[in-house]
């Protein structure tokens, strides 16, 4: 058998994980209770408006908007904001801050689908005792190859977390 090299084998492992990040990935939201919190983490055009409507869906949830850059936001009742974390790391824990103020024991969680499975990772280290609901907002309509780059570099990130990495 021929010597196959380090950096093939690396690459391979490397897409290989990266399609096995993809697809474990939440497809849709998960079922909301009428009286649910909704966080969404701040970032990408698309969360903002998406966790809006699912708040409308809802007849006692709250919407907690987390991280900084917000802007435009409606001014609604049982909408909230945290401004202040500027980080996904941050996020989580401003996250933890406010689920033991209000003593919560479930959240949904909105982001965008790519940034969906560190956002978990890093939320149920946070909060081993929440029940956290994904709600992934869709990509869709998005250019394949901005999709591909934005999926590789999320996947990165997430690997990077993996190895204790939480800032950066």
């Amino acid at each position: 058998m021929k010597y196959i090299p380090l950096s093939l084998i690396l690459l391979f492992c490397f897409v290989l994980g990266g399609l096995m990040f993809k697809s474990v990935t939440p497809p849709r939201c998960g079922a909301l209770l009428e009286n649910d919190n909704i966080f969404v983490l701040t970032g990408d055009a698309r969360r903002i408006p998406y966790a809006l409507r699912k708040l409308d869906e809802l007849y006692y949830g709250n919407l907690y908007i987390i991280g900084a850059g917000i802007t435009n936001i409606p001014n609604r009742r049982h909408i909230f904001i945290e401004s202040k974390s500027k980080s996904t790391y941050q996020n989580a824990l401003a996250i933890k801050s406010i689920i033991q103020q209000q003593n919560l024991d479930r959240i949904v969680i909105v982001t965008t689908e790519d940034h969906m499975n560190r956002s978990l990772y890093l939320l149920r280290n946070e909060l081993p005792n929440t029940d956290i609901i994904a709600c992934p907002a869709s990509l869709s309509g998005m250019p394949t190859p901005t999709r591909v780059k934005r999926w590789t570099i999320e996947y990165i990130k997430y690997i990077v977390t993996l190895f204790g990495i939480k800032e950066g």
